[in-house]
């Protein structure tokens, strides 16, 4: 079902969704950029005061955006954060929380850059799983035209409080969007069983766990991995969870097998392929 609610303004790519956010949903987005991505959190040239963090589609509040900037200006003071959203009510509410390094702005997935900008990192979360599957190619590659070369694209689905969520990861390589891979995070209060992933698959995945798609096998491996490594259970969840990855990793799945993303509650299906070109 298409839960799209509004008509987006003229020239913004997309449509105003259900808007909903809440506090701290994102957090362990921005703990896993830190992580993963944090050369272009605090890079030399050629990154600048003109290549921004952008959160699209932050929703009726700015509060993710607001929590996004606190969290990486704990790594670069003075790093530019854009929060960008398709409904003009939703931006005109945000703008009494602009600063020196916090911008707002109307736009869709084409963002509103002006000459000279550019993005290092797209969060785009809850927001593509509301559109139709033939859409989230298209709107990869509109997204990707706004990033700076290897500038990265976090697009994924979460539960309402962010306990659970998955995302894709895809970079910009000069003019190839390279897709990854697949991204699971828990925080462990609902414990890891690879079930709980599923309602929040990202749009490209969820209405494909069928026998003879990746996503179907992937998971059907990890439950294995599970009851394989059951026996580090006894040394906690974090432990039984690394080691179910290095399971997974030794069974024809490549997982990166960092112990900090691990013990965090990231585990990363890598898949270091071409995003397919849109069909003229």
């Amino acid at each position: 079902m298409n839960k799209n609610v509004g008509k987006a303004p003229p020239g913004a790519e997309g449509v105003i969704t259900r808007g909903k956010t809440a506090s701290n949903r994102l957090r362990r987005v921005d703990i896993f950029l830190l992580l993963y991505a944090r050369e272009l959190l605090t890079p030399p040239a050629p990154f600048n005061a003109k290549a921004f963090v952008v959160d699209l589609g932050y929703g009726e509040e700015a509060t993710t955006v607001i929590e996004m900037a606190s969290r990486l200006r704990a790594v670069n003071p003075h790093i530019p954060v854009l929060g960008v959203e398709i409904d003009p009510k939703r931006v005109n509410n945000a703008l009494p929380y602009q600063d020196d390094y916090t911008q707002y702005r109307l736009g869709g997935f084409n963002l509103p850059l002006l000459p000279g900008e550019s993005a290092r990192i797209i969060r785009a979360f809850n927001v593509l799983r509301q559109y139709p599957e033939d859409e989230v190619l298209p709107a990869w590659h509109t997204m990707a035209q706004s990033l700076a070369d290897n500038g990265l694209l976090i697009e994924g689905t979460s539960d309402p409080y962010g306990k659970i969520w998955t995302a894709n990861i895809l970079r910009r390589k000069a003019r190839t969007l390279v897709y990854e891979g697949l991204l699971f995070s828990t925080n462990f209060r609902w414990g890891f069983s690879p079930e709980l992933f599923q309602p929040v698959l990202p749009k490209n995945f969820i209405h494909r766990m069928q026998e003879g798609e990746p996503i179907f096998h992937f998971i059907a491996a990890w439950k294995q991995a599970v009851q394989a490594s059951v026996a580090y259970r006894q040394w906690g969840l974090r432990t039984w969870f690394r080691q179910s990855a290095v399971y997974l990793n030794d069974n024809q799945f490549s997982i990166q097998l960092s112990k900090r993303l691990l013990d965090k509650g990231f585990l990363f299906w890598r898949w270091n392929q071409p995003v397919p070109p849109l069909e003229d």
